[in-house]
């Protein structure tokens, strides 16, 4: 194995050592990624993030793609050199295949972020949802019932009025109209 080293030129030898290193820090990344050690977005003020509900910014410069970047870019060198070319092509190409692998990953980790979410009930989220009275909805907003009705991807027990002049009884479908400040439902029969 020395000896195979030794062969290789200079130029070679770093473009060896840049894929191998990376490779590993690449491996412990996926093992720790998949063993639930995934940290790579906490980088910055999550809390202000959150509470501005502004989302999770797009991070390009991330250990995970710099990790990519460097696994890629010396796997795709010793390649290019393998391949004869010269060694500026070599390193434009490795490091525009670097960068690619960035923006792939990027993009990925991105979009796998997008996916979760605080689990806090939105009421602004339940406004025009349909949904079915589970407890009678007494009319002109007299007495408070109960509607069923899915919100953020769950079947939701909510509180509910309406302005209806009839009460609304059990199993009527109904829409959400508005929502209260106190985050009572008002729902009106759909038409």
């Amino acid at each position: 194995m020395q000896e195979w080293y030794n062969a290789l030129s200079s130029f070679e030898q770093v473009f060896w050592g840049i894929a191998l290193i990376a490779s590993v820090f690449m491996v412990i990344v996926l093992v720790t990624t998949f063993l639930g050690g995934d940290t790579d977005g906490i980088e910055g003020d999550v809390d202000a993030e959150i509470e501005g509900d502004t989302g999770i910014s797009f991070q390009f410069f991330s250990f995970k793609n710099l990790v990519a970047f460097f696994t890629i870019f010396g796997w795709s060198g010793i390649s290019f050199l393998d391949a004869g070319m010269s060694k500026g092509i070599v390193v434009l190409l490795a490091a525009l295949c670097g960068l690619a692998m960035m923006f792939v990953m990027a993009f990925l980790l991105y979009q796998m972020r997008k996916m979760t979410s605080s689990g806090t009930l939105q009421m602004k989220n339940a406004i025009g949802q349909i949904g079915s009275v589970y407890l009678t909805i007494g009319a002109n907003r007299s007495r408070i019932g109960k509607v069923q009705i899915t919100v953020q991807g769950a079947l939701r027990e909510l509180e509910a009025l309406t302005d209806e002049n009839e009460d609304l009884t059990t199993n009527t479908v109904v829409q959400v109209k508005e929502v209260t400040a106190n985050g009572i439902l008002i729902v009106s029969l759909t038409k």
